[in-house]
């Protein structure tokens, strides 16, 4: 199984990309991701890059769930300070990340998930239907929807979708 994970190592990378946005958050979830893939190792009828995927999104939804939980706890007014100033957030605020990356950012979730497996991975619908447990058909609708609303993303004139 190592050998496996090895090489399925850098889709699954990609994949988690795709999801966070974040090349540190990636490897986070990559790496969560694989602990729990060693934990509790995929049924014998299920191949282990479908199994990974389903595993990493798991656990994007999870970590997303958690850390919405966390901001909300931290907006509290108590918890707020009048000169308080987040050096991460003034970083992201300073990188300018590429029209794609915003545009993939600019899609749903589920949009997301499924232009990535299909365009990103090279996935059939099939495969993509498999792992997010979801109609073939909702599949290709999503896909339509993502490929709609990136090229409405471009040629919005600030790049921005309507």
């Amino acid at each position: 199984m190592k050998t496996e994970l090895t090489t399925l190592l850098p889709a699954l990378r990609r994949f988690a990309y795709s999801l966070t946005g974040s090349m540190p958050d990636a490897d986070d979830l990559v790496q969560n991701t694989l602990l729990r893939i060693l934990k509790s190792p995929p049924p014998e009828d299920v191949p282990l890059l479908k199994w990974a995927f389903k595993v990493c999104r798991n656990q994007w939804i999870d970590d997303y769930r958690s850390q919405k939980v966390r901001t909300e706890a931290t907006q509290k007014p108590e918890l707020q300070a009048e000169n308080y100033s987040d050096g991460e957030a003034d970083m992201i605020n300073d990188i300018t990340l590429g029209e794609v990356n915003q545009a993939m950012n600019s899609l749903s979730d589920d949009q997301r998930e499924v232009i990535s497996l299909i365009a990103v991975q090279g996935m059939s619908y099939s495969e993509a239907a498999d792992v997010l447990a979801i109609p073939t058909g909702t599949i290709m609708s999503r896909l339509a929807r993502a490929r709609a609303n990136m090229v409405s993303f471009f040629k919005q004139p600030n790049g921005s979708m309507a």
